[in-house]
């Protein structure tokens, strides 16, 4: 099939060589040019603008947006107008869920079909395929499948409910992730400040041969101590890509107690604090009532 494909970061390049590869024909864009002549060196069809992605777009057409959730509503704004009635937009990034029934039902006023895509794999979705939640009418989702099932491995892709469902639930995907990822953080330093002199690679790789812990991430982690195995260059300061914080306020506005989710995500906050002013008036605190406080030199 031929689709606009508008955002060529870390994943959107690598999903256009995927759909590259599967024969499509991709027209791209991103706001810097020097990824659009990447993908045109792999077979894209470079766009300067979005109107020249339009453009380069037989109707009706597809367009796939692959950029921040900051972005996509002045993206949104500026594409809007240059799309026509039986147009579809498609946006594969990490956004609210809200956003996308709003966006959906503004779009859906001017005859132009939407679909989120929750997209899931990383840089490692070239080779392995991505795994793909997508929201939005059965006929909108009928006509981007193609192009799904390429992106997917097998089995990886799925019709998950109207417009604003594959957004939801990407979000609690990664919410969940927070939680699996904190529980994997929390052993490994137990492991580490035990009298015994683990080769947590070695354990990693133990672990997934049939193991009840066995996950893609417990493979990364396997590459990750085999790459640095004190993890002395890293800094253990953790961003949050924002869908934890939104699944901890869906989670309290459904009433629905997520202690691990919500731990994980505030573990991510306190991995940013240096020095904690928490942590300070809980010393100062202890000391006042016959603990020791430690002094700074």
């Amino acid at each position: 099939m031929e689709l606009g494909f508008v955002g060529l970061g870390k994943m959107g390049l690598n999903m256009v060589t995927r759909l590259l590869q599967g024969q499509h024909r991709i027209v791209a864009f991103n706001r810097s040019p020097e990824p659009v002549q990447e993908a045109v060196q792999r077979g894209a069809v470079g766009a300067s603008s979005l109107a020249d992605l339009v453009g380069k777009l037989r109707a009706p057409r597809v367009v796939w947006l692959m950029i921040p959730d900051g972005a996509v509503e002045e993206s949104l704004t500026a594409l809007t107008p240059l799309l026509s009635k039986g147009d579809l937009v498609v946006d594969g990034g990490n956004c609210n869920f809200h956003d996308s029934q709003r966006r959906a039902k503004m779009l859906k006023e001017k005859g132009i079909g939407w679909c989120d895509a929750g997209t899931s794999g990383g840089i490692w979705g070239l080779k392995n395929g991505y795994c793909i939640m997508v929201g939005g009418e059965p006929q909108d989702f009928a006509r981007i499948e193609p192009a799904v099932k390429t992106l997917a491995p097998p089995d990886g892709y799925l019709h998950v409910g109207p417009p604003g469902a594959g957004h939801f639930a990407k979000m609690i995907h990664n919410g969940i992730e927070y939680g699996m990822m904190q529980a994997y953080a929390e052993g490994f330093e137990i492991l580490k400040t035990s009298p015994y002199a683990y080769d947590m690679a070695k354990l990693c790789h133990l672990w997934n041969q049939g193991s009840v812990v066995r996950s893609w991430l417990l493979e990364l982690a396997e590459r990750m101590f085999q790459d640095d195995p004190s993890l002395g260059g890293l800094k253990g300061y953790v961003q949050d890509s924002g869908e934890g914080r939104w699944t901890v306020q869906t989670a309290i506005d459904q009433n629905v107690p997520a202690p691990v989710i919500t731990l994980s995500l505030l573990t991510r906050f306190r991995s940013r604090q240096e020095d904690s002013y928490t942590a300070k008036v809980l010393a100062g605190l202890r000391n006042q009532f016959g603990g020791h406080a430690v002094k700074k030199a």
